[in-house]
Parts: structure tokens; sequence; C-alpha cells
């Protein structure tokens, strides 16, 4: 068995005394794992830091095998990562989002969505709010998608300024004023491609209604609690944007 592919290492565990086992988020293999001999080396070690994007190749004599990875450089983002904790906290985040998942599933879109966040991890605000629409991707991979597109209440495109925690969907300015201290805030930008978020405190919202729902449908069930990197990847976003 074998196969090549585009990927993004998430992380390495040592194997032995000179290998290391790599974690990938690949185009079409999903999240997978696999054995690097010599990965320890110096010449190595660079290479298989996490966020540099490489061409792999993986074979196994059985598809349930681990297997073994043979990894090329496409691109060494790590380098400029290391020195920004939003880019340290916001990779371990991904990664943390990504394990949820079942290992070798394909999701090509949170794949080149984590392409694009690792290219602006030098923007705060623009990292934040892409961050925020990988955890929707997130839910919606999960089975859990939220609805924010329209009113839940009129059916309104327009002004949707709250989120049902009920239902997941969407509800207008107007329609949601009553009830207003039951629904979930949702700033302007999470429904729109033409707003970007203004402020760490309209991205900090917008985690809170995010997390309400990761917490319901996904971590409480599985007995889990929020990543560590979620708290540390917002209070790093914080310092950096002033």
């Amino acid at each position: 068995m074998e196969w090549r592919d585009e990927g993004i290492i998430l992380g390495t565990r040592r194997h032995g005394e000179t290998s290391v086992i790599v974690e990938l988020m690949t185009r079409a293999h999903g999240r997978h794992l696999g054995i690097v001999r010599g990965g320890r080396s110096r010449r190595m070690q660079p290479l298989l830091q996490p966020g540099n994007r490489v061409d792999a190749l993986w074979r196994a004599r059985l598809d349930e095998h681990l297997g073994m990875f043979q990894i090329e450089p496409l691109s060494f983002a790590a380098a400029r990562l290391i020195e920004m904790p939003v880019a340290l906290y916001g990779i371990q985040l991904v990664a943390a989002h990504l394990r949820l998942l079942p290992e070798r599933d394909p999701h090509p879109g949170l794949f080149e969505t984590l392409a694009v966040v690792i290219e602006h991890f030098d923007d705060p605000l623009a990292a934040g709010e892409l961050l925020l629409r990988f955890e929707i991707m997130m839910l919606e991979e999960l089975g859990f998608g939220l609805d924010l597109q329209s009113c839940a209440a009129t059916g309104s495109r327009e002004h949707l300024a709250y989120v049902s925690p009920k239902s997941g969907r969407a509800v207008s300015r107007d329609a949601g004023k009553p009830w207003a201290d039951k629904l979930l805030p949702m700033p302007d930008f999470v429904s729109s491609t033409r707003v970007h978020a203004a402020s760490v405190a309209e991205i900090d919202l917008a985690f809170r209604m995010t997390g309400y729902f990761l917490t319901r449908h996904v971590w409480e069930p599985r007995a889990l609690t929020p990543p560590e990197a979620r708290a540390g990847f917002l209070v790093a976003l914080g310092k950096a944007a002033f």
C-alpha cells in the first residue's frame, strides 16, 4: 500500500532511538500518522516542525498498519511561526480540533482553511477570524453545523445578531431583542463574508459562541475539557493586537 499527498505537520512524538511518529493533516487522506526514520536527526528536525507544509509518501504492507513516511519540504512556515505566541497556540488548537475527527477521514476543506490560517498568523485579527471560521467548519464536519445565514424567526438575512443556543440558528436583532438574555450574541463578521472582525472583543465574543456548541455537542459528551491552547490563543491574541 502506498500513496503520495500534500500535508501540514501537526506534531511529532519519539519512536525508538532515532525515529519519530509524525502527525500530518493531508489534503486527500485526512489526519494521518506515520513513522519517519531518522526523524530525530539534526537534518530532519527543522523539517518536522508544526506548521511546515510537506510532500509525503506513505507506505505500509497493509492499509491498517501505521506505515512509514518519506517527507520532503514544500514550505518552512515553522521558522516564522515560532516567534509568535498567537501562531504557537493557534497550531496547537487546530491540532486539538482535528484530533476530534476519525483518523484518515478526508476533510479537504479543513486542510485548505488550515493552510490559509498559517499564512495569516502575523495578522492577529485575521488569524482570530480564520480560526473562528475553522471552529464553525469543525462543528459542521462533526455533524453539529450551525445555520448562521438567515433568521430562524423571520427568514431575513439582514442584521443577524444572535444565535439560538437550542437550535444553533441565527436570529436577527429585532426578532431576538425580547429574548436577548437567553440568546448567544453573534458579531456581524460571523455571518458575513463581506465584514471582517473589528476587534479582539468581537473575536472573543464569537469564540464564546462556538465554545458553547463545542462544549455541548463535543467536549462534554466525550468527557473532554476545552483545549488549553484555546484559552492561550485568545490571551495571546489580545496581547498581540495592542
